[in-house]
């Protein structure tokens, strides 16, 4: 699989801030012009203020799912930088990331998609907090920060809340678009891996940075903002080390971008971290280790991160990357927790004593 399935690392260029008296929008209402993301500039709701330049997270618009509705679309100044393809691309996951088509792929993703991971892992998974994951909220949505060592981390991490937990939910990956809104194929990773969850792409950064699509960026993380901040029942995957961490040692990381702290600060969801350890990046031989004796999987769910601390900094990126330095400490520590068990269960099919503890 191609690398991408990771949050830019960092957007200085989002990380400007307002000043305090001024209200930051996170999406423009586009009814006093025509509607990008959509054939012919179709109409908005009838019921919307016309004389409203911008709205607020808060008086977004959600269906049952928390899906946004068409409102939230770029403007043409930010939809331009992008090639046909993308643009094309970009709508065309948006609508699948909405309505009736979110809950459609939301259902094949529960079923299928979780389903044949489920059959590929069973043997290996080993899954510790989860009623961490219960004790949240319904009716907020959860941003989940995890380790990022394989392509694979938050797939098997969905299949575990989908098989163990009965709440309605919808899941969203953001995603570097370079390959999966830049090709056929990267879309049809997008459908038959992600079930389309991978939205919203972000173009600009990353080893090969694409600086004058930062315009796009920057509407998407608005709307990143907006699924963080509201929605029943979303459930946003997030990296915050950007990319994937290539050492050798699970419980090595790489620093954390201060993207992930933004986010947290403007969108203020319900912070749950993950440790993950056990999964490669070869998919037949990760699944043929589930019945050959690979490495088993482990994946930590740890308590709700408080940060409400954190909301009333300063909007700079010294207090984002203060947050984002917090939500790591918290996933290491996970991480530390996973290597004292992993360390006494090899004690113990060695058939020595497990360490003492101090």
């Amino acid at each position: 699989m191609r690398k991408g399935y990771a949050f830019p690392e960092c957007f200085i260029y989002c990380l400007e801030a307002a000043p305090p008296s001024e209200a930051q929008p996170l999406c423009r209402n586009n009814t006093t012009r025509k509607a990008i993301g959509f054939p012919h500039g179709r109409r908005q709701s009838r019921n919307r203020k016309l004389s409203e330049p911008f709205q607020t997270a808060s008086s977004l618009q959600s269906d049952i799912h928390g899906s946004l509705t068409s409102r939230c679309d770029p403007t043409p100044e930010e939809f331009e930088v992008l090639s046909w393809f993308e643009r094309f691309a970009f709508r065309l996951v948006r609508r699948m990331n909405q309505g009736r088509w979110k809950r459609f792929w939301t259902w094949c993703q529960k079923t299928i998609g979780a389903g044949w991971i489920h059959l590929s892992t069973y043997n290996l998974m080993r899954v510790y907090g989860l009623e961490n994951v219960a004790a949240a909220s319904r009716g907020r949505p959860i941003l989940l920060v995890a380790n990022h060592r394989s392509f694979f981390d938050m797939y098997t991490v969905s299949t575990v809340l989908f098989r163990n937990t009965s709440w309605r939910k919808q899941l969203f990956f953001p995603v570097r678009g370079r390959f999966f809104y830049q090709s056929p194929l990267g879309l049809f990773v997008n459908l038959v891996m992600g079930w389309w969850s991978m939205y919203p792409p972000f173009f600009a950064s990353g080893e090969k940075p694409i600086p004058e699509k930062r315009a796009f960026d920057k509407f998407s993380f608005c709307l990143l903002t907006s699924l963080c901040r509201e929605g029943a029942g979303n459930v946003v995957g997030f990296h915050p080390e950007g990319t994937r961490n290539k050492d050798s040692d699970p419980y090595s990381y790489l620093p954390a971008q201060p993207g992930v702290g933004k986010l947290i600060k403007d969108a203020a969801p319900q912070v749950i971290p993950v440790f993950i350890a056990g999964l490669g990046n070869d998919l037949p031989k990760q699944v043929l280790g589930n019945w050959l004796g690979g490495e088993k999987i482990r994946i930590h769910f740890g308590p709700q991160l408080e940060v409400s601390n954190y909301l009333s900094r300063p909007d700079r990126v010294r207090t984002y990357k203060e947050i984002a330095d917090f939500v790591m400490q918290k996933i290491a520590e996970l991480g530390e927790q996973d290597r004292a068990l992993n360390s006494e269960e090899n004690a113990l099919k060695a058939g020595a004593s497990p360490p003492s503890q101090p």
